[in-house]
Parts: structure tokens; sequence; C-alpha cells
């Protein structure tokens, strides 16, 4: 009898041996190590080269016409206005994302999937047409056109035009980084708190948003460097007027087609800077994200 049990006991320590997973369903080595080789070379050609090319064009002639560059007052204008512009709408984005990822993911009403399909009409119009769609509505033969004129309102070819451009092609980016988040985390801590006697605004700012501090982030980066390097909206909206509404990148394409190739990479240098911040801080961001899922992961796995 013992030595049944004992050939029970052993069995699947046999089994296991026998039954060990190969390594033939993986890649081999070589698949591998090409894979990684084609990838670096793509990253290489396509984003190393170029970045190198920009600063070493910007740097060319050395510090002291690179720094006249961008003390040149029309750079300090289109800095300026950049920094205006994100500024503004960043922060509008920001408080209408929250709003709509929490009346999305959190409440069932009439019109969600119209809601839904209008948060994401940014990423499926063409930035120059948003910008011609404002130009019909704010120009001088648009539809309030006449009624700008009489109230000597200026709307296009002003702050007030690259700003809205700036808000209609950046706004999806905090709402839809926020709505898939608080999807997955559920309503039952929001409910729980409001049992406890919380009211909506304590339960707002108590448990909604430290759970979703990080994905707010993350998308506000994403929303602050797109309306940074936005083109084709503020392009149409601007008026291009040197000085007054040119933005960076518009001011790059002036410098760029006037021939003044210093100082065009010297400013395009500034939003290479910027993109490689965002990059840093998005890694971050996106390890901490991870990290958070993670740890409510094994919390629910815990609490089941």
């Amino acid at each position: 009898m013992s030595a049944v049990l004992d050939n029970i006991k052993a069995a699947p320590t046999a089994a296991a041996a026998k039954g060990r997973p190969k390594t033939n369903t993986l890649e081999p080595g070589w698949v591998r190590y090409a894979l990684i080789t084609v990838a670096l070379a793509f990253l290489t050609l396509f984003l190393f080269v170029p970045l190198a090319a920009v600063f070493t064009e910007a740097l060319k002639k050395g510090w002291d016409v690179y720094l006249e560059s961008i003390r040149d007052p029309d750079a300090v204008s289109a800095i300026k206005l950049t920094l205006i512009a994100a500024g503004i709408s960043v922060p509008l984005n920001l408080v209408f994302g929250v709003a709509a990822a929490w009346a999305i993911a959190k409440f069932e009403f009439r019109g969600k999937s119209i809601l839904l399909t209008l948060i994401d009409l940014p990423f499926s119009v063409s930035p120059v047409i948003a910008g011609l769609i404002y130009v019909l509505l704010f120009g001088s033969q648009g539809w309030f056109g006449d009624w700008l004129l009489e109230h000597d309102i200026k709307i296009l070819f002003a702050v007030p035009g690259i700003v809205l451009a700036t808000v209609f092609i950046t706004f999806p980016f905090v709402a839809r980084e926020l709505i898939p988040l608080m999807q997955q985390q559920g309503t039952e801590e929001e409910e729980a708190a409001l049992v406890l006697g919380a009211s909506g605004w304590s339960t707002f700012w108590r448990v909604t948003i430290p759970n979703i501090k990080w994905g707010l982030l993350y998308g506000v980066i994403l929303c602050n460097a797109r309306a940074m390097g936005e083109f084709g909206a503020v392009s149409v909206v601007s008026g291009h007027i040197r000085g007054e509404t040119n933005t960076m990148p518009l001011h790059v394409e002036i410098l760029y087609n006037e021939y003044n190739f210093t100082a065009a990479f010297a400013v395009a240098s500034l939003l290479a800077l910027l993109a490689l911040v965002t990059l840093a801080v998005k890694s971050f961001v996106e390890w901490r994200l991870h990290q958070a899922k993670t740890t409510d992961a094994r919390n629910l796995e815990q609490a089941a």
C-alpha cells in the first residue's frame, strides 16, 4: 500500500518533468534580436536622426546666434502666444474632461452615445477643416460676422480665435483618458461614501479625484503637448500676423520659408525639448498609472 502511495505522490513530479513547457513555442533568439534591431533602426531613422539634425542645425553657428534667434522679439511673441493658448485651453479641457468622464462613467442618461461621439469628433475632423469652421462662424462674411463688427469684437486673426481652435483640437485628450479608467473603477466607492453621509462634492474630491489622479495627469500632459504643437487649425485662424498671432510652429514655418534656417531650427529646438520633456513625464506617469492599476487589481482579488 505504501508503495502505491509513493507512486501516486511521485506521479505529479514525473508528469511535471515530462510535461514541462518547452521553449519551442517561443521565438528563437535570433528572431527577438532581429526584431529589436529593426525597431532600433526605425527609431534611429525617424526619431534620433531628426532630433540630432534639429539641434545640430540650431547650434551650427554657435550659441550666440542661437540665443539671439530665441531672443528675437517675434520669437518671444510666438513663445508667449503659445504659452497663452496652452495655458487657457488646457485648464478648460481639464474641467470639461473630468465633467464628461464623470458623467459618462458614473451615470446613465439619454444622449450618452451622442456625447461620446462628439468627444471623438476632433479625432476624425482635419484641423484645417476645424479652422475653416471658425472662419465660417466668426469671419467678416460668416454667420456672426456682422454682429461682431458692430460690437467691435475680434475673434479671427487674434488671440481668441487661436484659443478657440486650440480648445477644439485638444478637448478629447483628458476625457478619453479618464473615461475607461473611471468605468473600470466602477461606482462602488462613491456609493459607499454617499451611504456613509458624504456629500456629492466631498465624494468627488476625496474619492473620485484621488483614484484618477495619475490618469488625469496623463491626459493633461497629452493635451498640453498637442496644444503647444498644433499647426493646422491655428494656421487658418491666426492670419499669420508676424509678432502678433504667430505661435511657435507658425513662426518656424515663416522663418524656414524665408531661408532663415538657423533661427527656424533654434525655435524648433524649443519644441523638440518640450517633446522630450513631455515624453519623459509621460513615461513616468504611465509607470505610476500601471502601478496604480496593478494595486487596484490586487485589492479586488483580496476583497473577493
